[in-house]
């Protein structure tokens, strides 16, 4: 995939919280970690606009707050 270089400006906060992932080697860089950033929030909206379509409209409030909730990690299952 081709890269093109762009100017952002985020909060100061999550700027911070992106360098400490890239110290942790959570992602190979900051540029990763946006990257990584946009592209879950393009699957997101495009899983969004599945479920429209076969709702004929945004999916009720209601079921996307029951998947959310299927859709979380389970604490107790994890081992630490």
């Amino acid at each position: 995939m081709r890269s093109e270089r762009v100017t952002v400006t985020l909060p100061a906060e999550l700027v911070a919280e992106a360098r400490d992932a890239v110290a942790r080697g959570s992602s190979a860089s900051l540029s990763a970690y946006v990257a990584e950033a946009v592209q879950a929030r393009q699957d997101r909206d495009a899983s969004l606009a599945t479920l429209a379509s076969l709702y004929g409209g945004p999916p009720p409030a209601d079921e996307l707050d029951a998947a959310r909730r299927s859709l979380r990690p389970r604490h107790s299952a994890c081992v630490g």
